[in-house]
């Protein structure tokens, strides 16, 4: 077993770990694919789910920004316990008080502190990571990280809900959660001691350090504009994504699929992307970062946005067409992969600040993917929800024109990418 987790460049500890994340986050996204349909049909009109969704969102792109940082001065392991504990006090309330009398001043913050949770416990584990791993495996490590974390996230999640609705019901789907993200928690952190070797490592000795590099990465995307577009384009990437949860499950519904088989077609979207953010790697490497970006991330995801939405229009209720459309998107989704390649290139003596931009946009995209859906399904309908996340994706394409490499980068590229093509897309 060993020598099998040697070739995949892991050990038994970083195995397990990351087994632990895979679990923790199948409990976090098992609702991503069905929970805006089940508050529309008790209550909630389609822009209040929306915004329950954008709140949460907002807190997932402040977590996700603070917690390498947090994760710096507090260790990992502590980090780690804070997210875990966030999560099930957010579920808890969100369970007992909130969705049990559809009150939304009630949702809204009790969901949004479940939001908190989980990017400080997922990404504080992958700063464990980063110390962890040997430095030629860093790389391949950190890659199956954003495996697991999308894996179990964006796949798992929402296999296992297919199942469990009609066995559980909606509330004890959710409270199911649970379980899982203690297996999970129980995992990770235990395994996740820190060391001397670990602390030796710090990036930084004193909070005042670390609100000054926090500070930093706020400023760098305006004295590197390249890498705030780059953050833009990251935020484009999975809006569409996002925010095609609030209201596809019930354009899908409508169109003749059973929640099930919706469920089953988001699945297959997750689980394409996963394979291709492998794939993609690679292919950036060929082709260019840039290049593949522009081409198979912008204008891939904005034809297969399209398609997602008038498959079913045209078509019916087939789930093979539907399926496919899901797939391609998913597949088109990993394009944006080399963003993790090109934006810290463009920073060399500061590549963890302009990562950091990276995860703010990762982070914002769940904000401002229902946010469009809240703020234009009213007047314009599904189909102009749909044009606007197209636009947006063509808009990706373009800006990418304009995050180009020095003069050098193609030495850059090569030897960057051999260490992170493999870690980008989440």
């Amino acid at each position: 077993m060993n020598g099998v987790l040697q070739k995949l460049g892991l050990d038994s500890k970083m195995a397990l770990g990351l087994f632990g994340v895979l679990i923790f986050m199948m409990g976090d996204g098992l609702e991503q694919g069905w929970l805006s349909s089940y508050l529309m049909d008790h209550g909630l009109t389609v822009q209040e789910s929306a915004l329950l969704f954008s709140v949460y969102g907002f807190a997932v792109a402040i977590a996700a920004w603070l917690s390498g940082v947090l994760a710096e001065i507090l260790g990992p392991r502590k980090a780690m316990i804070i997210g875990l504990a966030l999560f099930v006090i957010g579920t808890l309330a969100f369970l007992t008080v909130g969705i049990k009398g559809m009150n939304l001043a009630i949702m809204i913050p009790t969901y949004s502190l479940r939001g908190l949770g989980y990017p400080l416990f997922a990404y504080s584990f992958l700063v464990w990571i980063t110390y962890y791993a040997p430095s030629d495996k860093l790389g391949t490590a950190v890659g199956w990280f954003w495996f697991a974390f999308t894996g179990g996230l964006n796949v798992l999640g929402a296999y296992y809900s297919s199942f469990a609705l009609p066995i559980l019901g909606e509330i004890h789907t959710l409270w199911s959660a649970l379980i899982f993200v203690a297996l999970g928690a129980t995992i990770a952190i235990l395994l996740n001691k820190e060391d001397a070797s670990q602390k030796n490592n710090k990036k930084f000795e004193t909070k005042a350090e670390a609100l000054k590099y926090l500070t930093k990465g706020i400023t760098i995307a305006f004295e590197i504009p390249k890498v705030g577009l780059g953050g833009l384009v990251r935020t484009i990437n999975t809006a569409g994504a996002y925010g095609f949860v609030v209201f596809m499950p019930t354009y899908m519904m409508d169109a003749g699929f059973t929640r099930t088989e919706w469920l089953q077609i988001y699945g297959a979207l997750w689980t394409t992307n996963i394979v291709f953010n492998l794939i993609f790697g690679i292919v950036g490497d060929k082709l260019g970062w840039r290049n593949t970006v522009m081409w198979f991330g912008g204008v891939g995801c904005a034809f297969f946005t399209l398609a997602f939405y008038y498959v079913p229009a045209f078509m019916g209720a087939n789930y093979l067409a539907a399926t496919i459309a899901a797939a391609g998107f998913g597949a088109c989704l990993a394009g944006y992969v080399p963003l993790s390649a090109l934006v810290p290139s463009l920073a060399p003596e500061n590549k963890g600040a302009a990562m950091s931009i990276l995860s703010l946009g990762a982070g914002l995209s769940t904000f401002v993917g229902p946010a469009i859906v809240g703020v234009f399904i009213g007047s314009l309908g599904a189909v102009g929800v749909i044009w606007i996340y197209t636009a947006l994706y063509i808009v990706s394409a373009f800006l990418m024109k304009f995050v180009t490499l020095p003069k050098s980068g193609k030495v850059t590229q090569s030897n960057d990418l051999n260490n992170i093509k493999r870690a980008a897309s989440n």
